[in-house]
């Protein structure tokens, strides 16, 4: 008799055999081998098989005397399966200015992680490494499986008119190579598309070349956050953030204020602000660089909102004195 069991909470009965009358297999997926009378196959295979399994071999012997009881003889063997899934989806996205290239390669679903290089191919079809790269690589979970994204910025040569880039994702594990492959060409040969910069407080679009898929992809939004807000009380400290998420080499930043001398930094703080104010920040790195203004004003006071009922922590207040409302006082403090 044959047995199979996967190894959990419980042992869960995966397939039996008994060569006198069953073949019986308690997985749809499972079967005996046709290479021998005991391996068990799994196909096709998920990821829920991963985990311990248990063979058990029960033969019954009774040396031969058809008059004596037969007695079981029985041997297990215990193995453990790990199942490796390949790259469900490689994702090329790039940002280009001149001859400055920043390329961010992404393989979604993988175990384990995939593994990315990158290559350059030559007009005559000679593909080498890329050496010396700036690059930076994040390795997320995603349930039971893995994503890796690794950004790089690349300088063309000056003599390179043509050039074919090529993030190649390597499992290892499953034997697995995907290649995603990026054109440049050079604008004595083909006009490059624009680098769009739209200024003062609108989105800032990177236009890019046209990949393998035929798609311009877009990145590089810039964006401005305000703490507590854009819009504060007179007296109130502020602080301005900027950030350009999924841009590489991250940006350096610089604010400044009408003739004032420039700070250097992501943020800016301003203590106790007494008037609306125009402050503008730089961002920029070799792909391109962008200016925006940002406006922060003083809230006037409305006290016709006032009323009785409270939402949000505003103060109730059940005044019956005369002279200056007590909720006015507390909105003064």
């Amino acid at each position: 008799e044959l047995w199979w069991f996967k190894i959990g909470a419980s042992e869960e009965r995966v397939y039996y055999y008994d060569p006198t009358s069953v073949d019986a297999a308690l997985m749809k997926r499972a079967r005996r081998s046709s290479r021998d009378n005991t391996s068990l196959e799994i196909c096709p295979t998920q990821l829920s098989d991963e985990g311990e399994y248990k063979c058990r071999i029960v033969v019954w012997d009774n040396t031969g005397n058809s008059t004596e009881p037969s007695v079981p003889i029985s041997k297990e063997a215990r193995m453990i399966l790990k199942v490796n899934v390949p790259p469900e989806k490689v994702e090329i996205t790039h940002l280009t200015s001149g001859r400055n290239l920043s390329l961010r390669c992404k393989a979604e679903g993988a175990k384990p992680p995939a593994d990315i290089l990158w290559t350059k191919t030559s007009p005559d079809g000679v593909e080498t490494e890329i050496p010396d790269l700036a690059k930076t690589r994040e390795i997320e979970p995603a349930g039971e499986l893995y994503d890796t994204a690794e950004q790089i910025f690349y300088q063309l040569e000056e003599n390179e008119m043509i050039a074919k880039i090529s993030c190649v994702v390597r499992h290892h594990n499953t034997n697995t190579t995907i290649y995603k492959n990026i054109t440049f060409v050079s604008p004595a040969i083909q006009n490059a598309l624009k680098v769009t910069i739209q200024r003062f407080a609108e989105p800032v679009l990177y236009s890019s070349i046209e990949n393998q898929d035929g798609r311009d992809n877009k990145a590089g939004l810039v964006k401005i956050s305000a703490d507590p807000g854009f819009k504060v009380p007179y007296n109130t400290s502020v602080t301005l953030k900027a950030a350009v998420p999924g841009v590489f080499p991250e940006p350096r930043y610089l604010w400044w204020v009408g003739d004032q001398t420039g700070m250097a930094g992501r943020e800016l703080h301003i203590g106790n602000l007494e008037e609306d104010k125009s402050y503008y920040v730089l961002a920029e790195n070799p792909l391109g660089r962008v200016v925006l203004e940002v406006p922060v004003h003083i809230a006037t006071s409305d006290y016709s909102q006032w009323n009785d009922s409270s939402r949000d922590g505003d103060v109730i207040v059940d005044d019956t004195t005369g002279g200056l409302d007590t909720g006015a006082i507390i909105g003064i403090v």
